[in-house]
């Protein structure tokens, strides 16, 4: 997520612990110029991995190893930050204590549980969404979410400002309690590798929401990033100029973005 608004000219801080193996992933941070002040490495254990296995039809099956993860939850949000944060999925405890933080500081946040809403109790999981500005899953993720809360789909909706399901190659739908958008997918030259893409989405689409962009060119942001990503194998070894960004996304919706 980082990584793609930081190729979106948007300054992102990235709170996480890692772990003795952390060197090259610094050295490619600073090689892109991210800033990991507030990455804290620990060395007893290696960083945290996800495995991934994808078939042709992009059906995957993960998993995790945690690693220096297991530290997150020792992480603060920076006493000096009060614009916007991220709330991805990482141990429960880390994002629980994430939610309570922004609540208490009256920070604005994404609220991105992911792998952790089978893990997170109901109450927290509950106050995770309605205290966020934004709550974003895949539509596998937002079903869970219904069933575990109990709810129908129209409650979900009534639960936060701005709700967002994405559908993979089918692109994404964004709900507020006065409308419903659809957001169609980019067009890839080929399709080589769908791991990434969820966070690049996010990525893109944040990086319009900050500047103050309407959903509907906030989501087509984010399909653009995210179709950058499923051209290429990893989830990190996509790159794009800004200006090459503005020429796709004028290529795919037709109108002239600035940023």
């Amino acid at each position: 997520i980082a990584y793609s608004l930081k190729l979106l000219g948007i300054e992102p801080y990235i709170l996480s612990a890692a772990g003795n193996d952390f060197d090259p992933y610094e050295k490619f941070l600073k090689s892109n110029n991210m800033d990991t002040r507030y990455i804290k490495q620990v060395k007893d254990v290696v960083t945290g991995s996800y495995f991934v296995v994808t078939d042709l039809e992009d059906n995957q099956i993960g998993s995790f190893y945690g690693g220096a993860t297991q530290y997150a939850h020792e992480l603060d949000i920076p006493s000096n930050y009060s614009e916007f944060v991220i709330i991805s999925s990482t141990t429960a405890q880390a994002m629980q204590k994430a939610v309570k933080q922004c609540i208490e500081r009256k920070i604005k946040y994404v609220y991105d549980p992911a792998f952790q809403i089978g893990s997170l109790p109901e109450e927290d999981l509950r106050a995770g969404i309605t205290n966020a500005q934004i709550f974003i899953g895949n539509d596998y993720e937002i079903a869970l979410v219904e069933k575990k809360l109990n709810i129908d789909h129209q409650t979900l909706i009534g639960m936060v400002p701005i709700l967002i399901t994405t559908l993979g190659a089918s692109g994404s739908i964004i709900e507020t309690k006065e409308e419903k958008i659809d957001i169609k997918p980019a067009k890839a030259t080929e399709v080589l590798d769908p791991t990434g893409a969820g966070d690049a989405f996010r990525g893109g689409f944040i990086a319009g929401y900050l500047r103050g962009f309407d959903l509907k060119t906030c989501g087509q942001m984010g399909s653009i990033a995210a179709v950058y990503t499923v051209e290429k194998y990893g989830t990190m070894t996509h790159k794009f100029t800004q200006d090459e960004f503005l020429s796709r996304y004028k290529q795919n919706y037709l109108v002239a973005l600035n940023l």
